[in-house]
């Protein structure tokens, strides 16, 4: 991925992003927005700023002005709430997750608060130190798949068990505070955020769609200006 700078500011070329990682982002604002792009839409997108046009053209929800994140906020505590015995003046946008979901019973409560929103909030993964050494198992056990073909295929596949078993069972939070999770929910579930699902805020939906780029892509969102160019 290269970057480029215009007047001091830093501009992602998205035309070096592996083609797989935008469609992988270009799923994610479907399932947010409730949308489908067809091929013939997409081909004659050439720019960030355009996808984020096509983006609210295929919304047809009317339009209102309320914030999104502020209503994931408050759904997100009310769902806590119905979890847990805690008063809703400690549920603040700065209350540390790390409280509200200790590491002995966090699996099962933040499955408990998914269930009350009705969404997947994807929020805990494992440590990397663990992914990154399942990982390195794996390289290995292909190479010596070359020489040991039996060796080699049992501990790729303990090796892509690990990972599996890994992800499913991490603990480790990605956001740190209770408004760190709104703001993810808002731009990962979209509508199912919304007080009124038939309603959309149009004037959110470009900063929502740069905030799924950056998040999967690792990169600060100012970066990702409207003249970035798909390949």
């Amino acid at each position: 991925m290269k970057v480029s700078f215009k007047n001091g500011a830093p501009i992602v070329n998205l035309n070096t992003i592996d083609p797989e990682n935008i469609g992988d982002i270009l799923a994610k604002i479907e399932c947010s927005f409730n949308i489908r792009f067809e091929n013939e839409d997409l081909n004659q997108v050439k720019t960030f700023g355009a996808l984020c046009d096509l983006v609210v053209t295929k919304i047809k929800q009317a339009h209102a002005d309320s914030c999104t994140t502020q209503q994931a906020f408050y759904k997100l505590r009310n769902a806590i709430n119905a979890k847990k015995a805690v008063d809703r003046c400690d549920l603040k946008p700065t209350t540390k997750l790390c409280e509200l979901f200790p590491r002995d019973t966090r699996i099962e409560v933040v499955a408990d608060v998914e269930e009350e929103m009705g969404l997947h909030m994807n929020l805990l993964r494992p440590k990397q130190g663990i992914v990154w050494a399942f990982a390195l198992s794996l390289l290995l056990f292909i190479t010596v798949s070359f020489v040991f073909s039996t060796v080699g295929y049992i501990g790729m596949v303990a090796s892509i068990t690990g990972l599996v078993l890994a992800g499913k069972f991490g603990k480790e939070l990605k956001v740190k505070t209770l408004g760190d999770l709104a703001e993810k929910i808002a731009r990962e579930h979209y509508l199912k955020c919304r007080r009124d699902a038939q309603t959309v805020n149009r004037a959110e939906v470009a900063e929502k769609v740069r905030e799924l780029f950056a998040g999967h892509l690792h990169l600060e969102p100012s970066a990702l200006k409207k003249q970035a160019r798909f390949a």
